[in-house]
């Protein structure tokens, strides 16, 4: 096929969450600049069943789209795509990017909760809501959830890129890319576990920049600010973060999916080339009030 942009004609991006939020935006994005699509994703029928009106979408760019219903930590299951994603490849073919999207983490306490309202003098209605969400929290987070997640939100992209690169499937001139958010710097309740997570993707992205160099790959992290996707909406206090995201944003709104698709592309692009290792704000300035 032809491209407009003809280093993207014979390359393809794999994306582990690819099924909604900022994973499809990037696959649409992408989709429409003449990358092929492997994408990896987790839903039950319904999501399947809408996943793949986009694709057929997609298709219409005169691209090629697999995508793979399947849990993404499992080894067996990594396997199992990426030979497929092989026999799907030309010989010509090689996997530009890759793509983690993975939002699957716990989000349970430290600590019991204590009354916001009953340490404040004059309380705010956001304090009196957010004391209603909290309370309704009982477990708190274990040993387990802190590794599940872990697991989910960081190591597998080693895990994957690992698989790949032994495959041989990798461009020479290859962009690896981690979806982190300011929790990994910064304290949120409930948000313990994928602070943990967050904080150790943007350590194994500053590795990957450095260990993979050598055979072509640039590793960054990419940090959109608050974004209304599903996983977003799963955190306790969702609203009230969207409202403050809001307030703090220099251009008063939220971050959109497709502002970070669009930062995923310019990433690809062989001007990016030497941008490695680093923690990029997708923010619009949110980070910086």
């Amino acid at each position: 096929m032809s491209s407009k942009y003809p280093y993207f004609s014979d390359h393809w991006a794999v994306i582990l969450g690819g099924s909604s939020g900022m994973g499809l935006a990037s696959a649409k994005k992408l989709a429409s600049e003449g990358m092929h699509l492997c994408l990896i994703h987790r839903d039950r029928k319904a999501g399947v069943q809408k996943l793949k009106e986009e694709i057929k979408v997609m298709e219409t760019q005169g691209v090629k789209v697999c995508h793979f219903n399947v849990d993404a930590l499992r080894p067996e299951k990594r396997q199992e795509v990426i030979e497929e994603l092989q026999a799907q490849m030309a010989p010509n073919e090689s996997v530009k990017l890759v793509l983690h999207a993975i939002a699957r983490g716990n989000l349970k306490p430290l600590a019991p909760h204590t009354s916001i309202s009953t340490q404040i003098e004059e309380p705010s209605p956001l304090a009196r809501e957010l004391d209603k969400i909290y309370e309704t929290q009982q477990s708190l987070l274990q040993n387990s959830d802190f590794v599940a997640t872990l697991e989910a939100m960081a190591i597998s992209l080693y895990d994957w890129v690992g698989a790949i690169f032994q495959r041989g499937l990798f461009a020479a001139d290859s962009r690896v890319l981690g979806l982190t958010s300011e929790g990994g710097s910064k304290a949120w309740k409930t948000y313990g576990a994928v602070s943990v997570a967050k904080a150790a993707l943007e350590a194994l992205v500053r590795s990957i920049a450095l260990e993979y160099a050598p055979h072509g790959i640039r590793c960054n992290a990419l940090q959109p600010g608050v974004t209304d996707t599903p996983s977003l909406r799963m955190i306790p206090g969702s609203k009230q973060l969207k409202q403050a995201a809001r307030e703090r944003n220099p251009f008063h709104q939220l971050t959109t999916p497709e502002t970070v698709a669009d930062v995923v592309y310019l990433l690809c692009r062989d001007e990016a080339q030497w941008i490695n290792g680093v923690v990029l704000p997708v923010d619009g300035g949110e980070s910086i009030t």
